[in-house]
């Protein structure tokens, strides 16, 4: 089946291993150098491959050291261009050529952010990372950017030697640039093969701590020192991990904090997990990103959607993993606890998109979608909802594990779609196909909207959240008074976000409500994010318009697309805010990342 978001013809030639040599040019804001593809042909008597490219210039080509004719296709919106190959010779089915290309990406590359020393921590040195997932790997260089394929890689990396280079790989060495006094070349090896969104390339002023046996922590140095503490639970959670779906492969468990613009939580780049600064809380309570990242080192980097139409099976088993590995540090009740919080996040998404919204089907048809605007918790919380169920109607918890590691034995290193899983379930559990034929899978896999069971939650943890927001939905305004900063005393963070998410389902209430729970709660004074996101969302739905310049305030001092864009969103519909929220966004846009910066500029209307 071929992938909607790749021009690449993967069943006519695979590229199987790449060798990246290039160059940081901070002062053009260009990755430059070469790239070889080790190409074999998949029939016979072939011609010429195709590959993937988006506002890269190519320079040369050349097939095996033969030079090659190359010729850019047709312009898609955010698909890219096409890059055409014809080889000198034509190849036998079986056949490998190596297929060298000089390229230099663009400064509005989607892939890429680059940072004046201003924009960071530090102030002295400009810094750049990339973020590829789900097809922007094409913006760096040419390349099959489909997750139906897998290669090895090499890399040499030369950059300002004040700075280092960190890669999706283990390191390899450094020397001097023997070109360039001023520089450093930094190797990298990749020996698991990952499809390209997995490449990834930082380059800063970092510095790094080590927290475990395989772990470091890199982040610039103002950071360092609190992260590695944050963090410090990752060992326990790879371990975890482990005794879950099976030995980890990929050698080296980094971790690294970028910049605040990072548009997500977290981005598993094998080796070295990315990290936004916004989980920074300063007590370990965010941590379950590291798990849910650490998670994706057994499904989605080893086992992959062949395409992104099938997110689900990346992302839901790593909810379901993450949630397994909180259990068994947290205890079960937390792994309950957190699924229900999935469960009403997965409410709060149908409730956004609209329940029709074919997007929010488990799995969607990307034709001409791009899947950036596809994007959202539901492959996420859907998916994990799912594999809840079916742990709940096959046995329980322990059975079940026992299908997640065989699957991840199974499919280690290949790309899969539904069906593939689906076939492996049934093999698995074929002493239970009865209950496996009640399941309805085409209301789980294509009807949009929410599931069509809810699975059972063990509500112990949950019953005071829902206790307190049920209390603030019916108080009048003489009830207000009842209210007292003990309501709060016995609760976790984790137990104040599910209390505001909870209010974020229900109609908006009243200014005087939430002007009283700043008196009792002063949540303003709370620095969590995700508590202090949801607490602005709060108080701008009320109208409250002094909340207006801390969510202004929240959605441009960082860039996390979870908060900077619903918050964005409720500005914008809020009249007393409107015209400040998209005067900010156009203030700020060119410093925002790439990604962040066009849907934000869609949520705002401001892409007309």
């Amino acid at each position: 089946m071929a992938d909607p978001s790749s021009f690449a013809s993967p069943a006519c030639c695979l590229t199987k291993h790449l060798y990246l040599r290039c160059r940081a040019d901070f002062g053009a804001r260009a990755l430059r150098g070469t790239v070889a593809l080790t190409a074999r042909a998949e029939r016979e008597a072939l011609r010429c491959l195709v590959l993937d490219t988006r506002d890269v210039q190519v320079f040369k080509v050349t097939v095996n050291g033969q030079d090659a004719q190359f010729a850019f296709g047709e312009k898609h919106s955010f698909k890219g261009t096409p890059l055409e190959i014809t080889f000198p010779n034509e190849l036998r089915r079986g056949q490998e050529a190596i297929v060298e290309i000089s390229f230099e990406s663009s400064p509005q590359s989607s892939a890429l952010q680059w940072f004046t020393p201003e924009q960071t921590s530090g102030k002295k040195h400009p810094f750049l990372f990339s973020q590829c997932q789900a097809i922007h790997c094409r913006a760096i260089f040419p390349c099959q950017d489909t997750p139906a394929v897998k290669l090895t890689y090499y890399a040499e990396i030369s950059v300002p030697k004040e700075l280092v280079a960190l890669m999706s790989a283990n390191r390899d060495g450094e020397a001097p640039d023997p070109e360039d006094s001023t520089h450093k070349i930094y190797r990298f090896s990749q020996n698991v093969p990952i499809p390209c969104y997995l490449f990834a390339v930082v380059v800063g002023a970092l510095e790094s701590r080590k927290i475990g046996p395989r772990t470091l922590v890199w982040a610039e140095k103002e950071l360092v020192d609190k992260s590695a503490y944050e963090f410090s639970e990752a060992e326990a959670m790879l371990k975890t991990a482990e005794e879950l779906a099976g030995p980890y492969v990929w050698g080296q468990y980094d971790l690294l904090v970028l910049p605040p613009s990072f548009p997500y939580g977290g981005m598993e780049n094998p080796c070295l997990t990315f990290v936004t600064p916004t989980l920074l809380a300063g007590d370990r309570s965010l941590s379950n990103v590291i798990a849910h990242e650490i998670s994706h080192s057994w499904t989605g980097n080893l086992v992959t959607n062949k395409t992104w139409e099938h997110f689900w099976l990346n992302e839901g088993h790593t909810v379901y993993l993450e949630r397994r590995i909180g259990g068994r540090l947290f205890g079960e009740q937390f792994r309950h606890f957190q699924a229900l919080g999935g469960w009403r996040e997965l409410q709060n998404t149908v409730n956004t998109l609209g329940d029709k919204n074919p997007v929010t089907s488990l799995i969607i048809n990307l034709d001409e979608v791009d899947p950036d605007v596809a994007y959202s918790s539901v492959p996420y919380e859907k998916g994990f909802a799912l594999l809840f169920y079916l742990e709940q109607l096959l046995g329980g918890p322990d059975v079940f594990i026992g299908f997640l590691k065989a699957y991840v034995q199974q499919f280690a290193h290949k790309s899969i779609v539904t069906e593939d899983w689906k076939k492996f379930l049934y093999s698995y559990f074929k002493d239970k196909v009865d209950i496996l034929d009640k399941v309805d899978w085409n209301s789980w896999f294509h009807a949009p909207g929410m599931p069509p069971v809810k699975p059972m939650y063990d509500m112990t943890l949950s019953n005071a959240c829902v206790a307190l927001s049920q209390r603030w939905i019916q108080a009048k305004e003489s009830d207000l008074g009842s209210f007292s900063s003990a309501d709060l005393k016995e609760m976790s963070s984790h137990q104040l976000i599910e209390f505001l998410a909870l209010l974020l389902l229900e109609a908006p209430l009243p200014l005087s409500h939430v002007q009283r729970m700043q008196e009792v709660y002063d949540f303003n004074a709370i620095n969590n994010s995700e508590i202090r996101f949801r607490w602005l969302c709060l108080c701008i739905r009320s109208k409250w318009e002094e909340a207006i310049p801390l969510a202004l305030k929240m959605a441009t001092d960082q860039g996390r697309m979870k908060f900077t864009r619903p918050l964005f969103r409720d500005l914008y519909s809020f009249d007393k805010s409107r015209d400040l929220a998209v005067t900010m966004f156009l203030e700020h846009r060119a410093s925002m990342h790439p990604v962040t910066s066009m849907l934000v500029s869609k949520d705002l209307k401001q892409d007309q």
